[in-house]
């Protein structure tokens, strides 16, 4: 699951503009990310393309930092 973790921030800091150093598991992922409601949507498709996860907006809610994000995902990959 980590080299999964490792591919996925590559692909979010290519896809996002970002460093891929900002990607901690403490940071705030909408912030981090600079997401707006177009961005959610290539992210849940980088997701899915990496992890097949489909994810929908009410899992977002509860997402704060990249820690949450990727503890649903392996629990969804579970």
């Amino acid at each position: 699951m980590e080299d999964k973790i490792r591919e996925l921030n590559n692909t979010l800091a290519e896809e996002f503009e970002i460093d891929q150093e900002d990607i901690k598991p403490e940071e705030n992922l909408h912030e981090t990310l600079d997401l707006d409601s177009l961005d959610y949507i290539d992210l849940v498709v980088v997701v899915e393309s990496f992890t097949g996860v489909k994810l929908e907006e009410e899992d977002f809610k509860n997402i704060v930092t990249f820690d949450d994000f990727y503890t649903l995902l392996k629990q969804r990959m579970a």
